[in-house]
């Protein structure tokens, strides 16, 4: 795809779903053990709890799971008992769940204070304008099918909030390549952006650590280019 339209068209995405995911909210106390999804990153569903994730400034080892993958998507159907996405691993309470608004009222519930934003209450309205966000993207042509790769030692770690459009540049790339990843979220107000500007030097996402390679890039094309190299077939 030209640079300028992928661009423009997750511009659209972002839009099309009114601010969600841009920046932290009210937050309860976090986590001690990193939660886990099972998603694919142009899901309208999955896109709904990455939202919360960033409102809510959590952490989450993502496993990818585009269509046609080999490496997860078995996996969770062995575990879950059908490939049905997302789904939320959490080790702190031994919670394991399929269902993005169940997802969502779990970790409001556990890591929240008060309900989840407007945007994420709207029922059937917060699903279709979620379909249409995916729909500017391509619907199944970006970030749903995957591509051959090679799997990463350990997985990679990005730096990242939900409603950025390059750092969903690069989220689709790693799950087209099915590579499993830590997500941090530094959304707007997020407290981690203090930490994360010692680390990186500025703030700037997408950043992308590969501990594999000692790699650390930002700029989504850079890093886009990178996972193709290192890791495309």
């Amino acid at each position: 795809m030209n640079r300028m339209v992928d661009v423009g068209s997750s511009v659209v995405s972002t839009l099309l779903r009114g601010g969600a995911g841009v920046q932290a909210g009210s937050l309860g106390a976090g986590p001690q053990k990193t939660l886990e999804l099972y998603d694919f990153e142009n899901c309208p569903f999955c896109r709904k709890v990455r939202e919360a994730l960033t409102d809510l400034d959590l952490d989450a080892k993502i496993y990818p799971c585009p269509k046609g993958g080999e490496r997860y998507r078995p996996a969770l159907q062995k575990r879950g008992g059908k490939a049905l996405f997302p789904y939320l691993v959490d080790p702190n309470t031994g919670d394991e769940m399929y269902e993005s608004d169940d997802i969502i009222a779990h970790l409001y519930r556990h890591y929240g204070e008060g309900p989840p934003p407007a945007v994420l209450r709207l029922g059937p309205l917060t699903s279709l304008s979620s379909a249409m966000a995916s729909a500017a993207r391509g619907g199944a042509a970006v970030g749903t099918r995957v591509e051959p790769s090679q799997p990463p030692h350990a997985p990679l770690e990005l730096w990242s909030f939900e409603a950025s459009p390059f750092c969903r540049l690069v989220r689709e790339k790693l799950c087209t390549l099915e590579i499993p990843y830590v997500l941090h979220n530094v959304g707007k107000g997020s407290p981690s952006r203090d930490d994360f500007v010692k680390r990186s030097g500025h703030m700037q996402v997408p950043w992308l650590v590969d501990p594999n390679t000692a790699t650390e890039l930002f700029e989504s094309a850079d890093i886009v280019a990178y996972l193709d190299t290192t890791y495309g077939a």
